[in-house]
């Protein structure tokens, strides 16, 4: 899928962040934010929350008054029917950059991701690279870090409160609920930066992204991959079945 880098300008964020979105949502969840301060008013950062529902991505930029790119899955983009439609059109006038998980074009996701931060922007990006299917926090995939360490910008890590309560994962639409936002402070990881194609680096600073995050989102941490908690899961509920046949 290729990423059409003058759609990352696109005004239609603006409008849907102050205009209708943002507003309804403010109404709706009248969102709690702790630590805002934290999110620079200028210069490049990554933020990354951890992921318990589709609102996420529709939360975390009421914490800031800047422009937020986030990466979203490829699915989102591709969608058919109505809901489809409508899904891909959002995040595409949104000027959200794709991500195809698991091939070799994830890597221009995080291409595109680069030249915004290069650009003084902010992006977003899921550590655990899924929605987790528990409401626990798992283990996180290294590209939060290798994106802040070839970019050598900040991580700011963010924990997200009450969105699987407003849309849990089996809810197409979300109900009313409160959620909130907590914003970690900064995590500098200079001292890396000539470190940075290192696996063993790779892997410290995401495990210690993640214990950020856990710090801020109170969740029970998992040291295991969303996927394969789901793949056990669904695992789990088949044999189920078959012994209750």
């Amino acid at each position: 899928m290729a990423i059409d880098d003058e759609r990352l300008e696109t005004p239609v964020y603006w409008l849907l962040r102050y205009g209708s979105l943002g507003p309804l949502v403010n109404l709706l969840y009248t969102p709690w934010i702790e630590g805002a301060e934290n999110i620079p008013k200028t210069g490049a950062a990554i933020l990354a929350p951890n992921h318990l529902s589709f609102i996420d991505s529709i939360v975390v930029p009421l914490a800031t008054s800047r422009r937020v790119t986030f990466l979203a899955k490829s699915e989102y983009f591709e969608g058919k029917g109505l809901k489809g439609f409508a899904m891909r059109t959002f995040f595409r006038s949104a000027g959200q950059i794709p991500v195809e998980r698991g091939t070799s074009r994830a890597s221009n996701a995080l291409t595109a991701a680069a030249k915004v931060l290069q650009n003084g922007g902010l992006i977003a990006l899921y550590p655990e690279g899924t929605r987790s299917p528990t409401g626990m926090l798992y283990k996180g995939r290294t590209g939060v870090a290798r994106l802040a360490l070839e970019n050598k910008v900040p991580v700011i890590p963010i924990g997200l409160h009450g969105t699987r309560e407003v849309q849990p994962p089996e809810r197409n639409m979300p109900k009313l609920g409160r959620v909130g936002i907590k914003i970690g402070k900064p995590l500098d990881f200079s001292h890396l930066y000539e470190q940075r194609t290192e696996r063993d680096t790779l892997r410290a600073v995401t495990d210690e992204i993640m214990k950020s995050i856990r710090e801020v989102s109170d969740q029970q941490y998992v040291d295991m991959y969303a996927e394969e908690a789901r793949r056990l899961m669904a695992i789990e509920k088949r044999n189920k079945s078959k012994q209750e046949d």
